[in-house]
Parts: structure tokens; sequence; C-alpha cells
């Protein structure tokens, strides 16, 4: 049987307190994974601890949403940083998540990186390396989350760190398999149609059509979605639908 995961960003609280958390957990049935901020781009302590616990009781896998220390942008700045500096900063916001795990005794399932550190981590196999080892140093067991066909997977493989190749339902490709950057109009699919079909091609055929009508190869192991995304509940439900009726089964095992 064909097996996917679904996994969603969510906690993105920008300021300290109140989060409309209910939105998140909303999406819970339909996922099989969710990547928590861990407050450098957004999130904060009260967030995580109550996306945790409900985490938890709903047995869905918890990754940490790594990022530049980058709230005033979302996370979306690239920054030039020491390795030095990118491994702490990943090992810490990792740290801050596995400590409200602990309470409810669960395990870190994995690690995705967020924004600019997600897409410069992509082409950037020095970048990649850190982020591989701040992940493995940190627990062995967990998983790295990466861009399909991209340097993350890359030098996870290098390393002998388990990786779950990404792909994403709400977001355009380029030719090269890159994302197409968010500052770009055609940059995010609204369409839930259209959303729902992109995914069926990359689960079912490991390719995805992008913007100038190419059709390249990719491995789909794990989609998301964006729960801050206007249609995040929809896309979420279809999707989850869509699946199911091909046979698919979603889990992050």
């Amino acid at each position: 049987m064909v097996a996917i995961d679904i996994n969603c960003d969510m906690g993105e609280s920008t300021h300290l307190w109140p989060y409309d958390i209910e939105k998140d957990i909303a999406l819970f049935p339909y996922l099989s994974s969710i990547n928590i901020a861990c407050g450098f781009h957004a999130g904060d302590p009260f967030t995580m601890h109550e996306l945790v616990a409900a985490a938890s009781e709903a047995n869905i896998a918890i990754g940490a949403h790594v990022s530049f220390m980058d709230r005033e942008n979302f996370g979306r700045t690239n920054m030039t940083l020491s390795p030095e500096q990118v491994y702490d900063l990943v090992v810490y916001q990792i740290g801050a998540l596995q400590a409200f795990l602990k309470l409810y005794d669960v395990s870190l399932h994995h690690v995705k990186p967020h924004g600019a550190l997600y897409n410069m981590a992509a082409a950037d196999p020095a970048l990649a390396d850190t982020i591989c080892r701040a992940v493995k140093n940190t627990d062995k067991n967990m998983i790295l989350y990466g861009l399909s066909g991209s340097e993350m997977i890359n030098k996870a493989n290098v390393s002998k760190l388990i990786s779950y190749s990404e792909v994403f339902a709400d977001r355009t490709y380029r030719d090269d398999g890159s994302l197409t950057p968010r500052s770009e109009p055609n940059a995010l699919i609204e369409d839930e149609v259209v959303a729902v079909r992109q995914v069926l091609q990359m689960v079912k055929e490991d390719m995805v059509t992008t913007t100038t009508g190419k059709k390249i190869k990719l491995d789909a192991e794990t989609v998301c979605i964006h729960s801050d995304g206007p249609h995040a509940l929809a896309f979420a439900q279809r999707i989850h639908q869509a699946l199911k009726k091909q046979g698919i089964e979603i889990t992050a095992d």
C-alpha cells in the first residue's frame, strides 16, 4: 500500500498571547504530523505547550519547526551566520520543544526548518550539513523534513540521518524543483481542486507540473499544508479525502 505523511506548520503566533489554537486543532483529523513553531520566527511557550498536549492526546507526530531568529519578518529573511551559530539555533529550538514533550512522555518525531532557513539549506550544502549535524547530535532517531531533491535530503543521506522528502500542497514549483518565491504572484495555490490535483500527481506519479508546464520528478514522502493559509482547513479535508479514496494510507511512520 502506498503511504504518505500529511504535515502542517502551526502554532505560529506572532504575539505572545492569546493565539487561536482551535483553528490548528481543527486540522488534526486530517493530519499525521505537525510542526510547532519554537519561538524564533513565531510561537510562544503557551501555544507550544497547548499544542503538544493536544497532539499527544490525538496521537499525532510532533516536530520542531526551527528558524532563524527573525520574528520581525516571520523567519523569511536570508541571514549569513556561522555554522556554529546555525547549529546552536537549531539545537536551542529543539530543546525548547522537547521540554514540553517530556511532560507527556512523548518523543520528538522530526525537525523541519522554516522559511529562509529551509530555502537556503535546500540549495546550500554547508548549511544543510550543519542542520543535519544539529539534528543528529540532539537525537539520532529524529527525522529531518526537507524539500524533495534538495541538499538537505542529500546531506541527510550522507550523514545517515533519517529524512522525509517534503512536497507542498499549496505552493507552486519552478523548473529546478525549488518553490516559487512568495514574492512572485503565482507562488501560492488557492484553488482546492488545483491543490488536490497537484498532491495526487506528486504522491502517485512522483512528478509535479511546474509554473512553465514542465513535468519534473520528485520524491513525495510528506505533504505540507500551512495552517495560516486562508484555505487550510478546506485543503486538508479535500486532500485527506482524495488520498483515502485512492487507497493511500496517511501516516507519519
